[in-house]
């Protein structure tokens, strides 16, 4: 990977202008494959077998698509993300329940308000978009700093999380802030990589 600079929030900003430039260009094709392969890797995991209530993501500018997962297991239970100023509140929602679903500020799609909201107590594994992840855990996000801030609070930062990224979108060391809160795990389409120390 090329130098950081001194500059991290610099040097993440032409990274993010780089990275999504470069995943939003693959075919459909290679993007659904690489999907279906990393959801399989998750699939195989145990921390996937052994968690109930999993929080996850609605595809947004070809992240990796998770629907696999969702067609999967109709026993688990969904949590999904609505923006609340600059919170995320988690609703038991199941991603592939579209009925339940509407277009957030973002343009992404999120559960609607009256859903039943989920507490911390409540999940067992958080799955998290990013645009690139590396080895020691820390994920380049978009910048609007909300995983962030929700894995900051104490009673969010002991679930176990999994950044997920496509193979070429795992660095061995991203630019940091003092902020930056790092995974516990990362999914890529060839294995899930535990975070050395965490």
């Amino acid at each position: 990977m090329q130098s950081a600079g001194s500059d991290p929030l610099l040097a993440k900003k032409n990274l993010r202008r780089q990275l999504l430039a470069q995943r939003q260009s693959m075919s459909v094709e290679q993007w659904r494959l690489l999907s279906e392969n990393l959801c399989q890797q998750l699939l195989c995991s145990s921390v996937w077998q052994e968690a109930q209530t999993v929080l996850a993501y609605m595809t947004f500018r070809q992240e990796p698509d998770l629907d696999r997962l969702f067609r999967h297991d109709g026993h688990r239970q969904w949590g999904l993300p609505r923006c609340v100023g600059q919170s995320l509140v988690w609703h038991r929602c199941h991603p592939l329940d579209r009925d339940s679903l509407q277009k957030g500020k973002y343009g992404i799609l999120e559960p609607y308000s009256e859903l039943p909201k989920l507490k911390a107590t409540d999940v067992d594994l958080i799955l998290v978009p990013a645009l690139a992840c590396d080895r020691n855990g820390y994920r380049l996000g978009y910048g609007g700093g909300y995983y962030d801030r929700l894995l900051a609070a104490p009673n969010w930062s002991a679930i176990p999380t999994i950044g997920v990224v496509f193979d070429q979108n795992l660095f061995d060391q991203l630019p940091t802030e003092p902020w930056d809160q790092p995974l516990t795990a990362i999914c890529t389409e060839t294995g899930v990589f535990q975070v050395p120390g965490l």
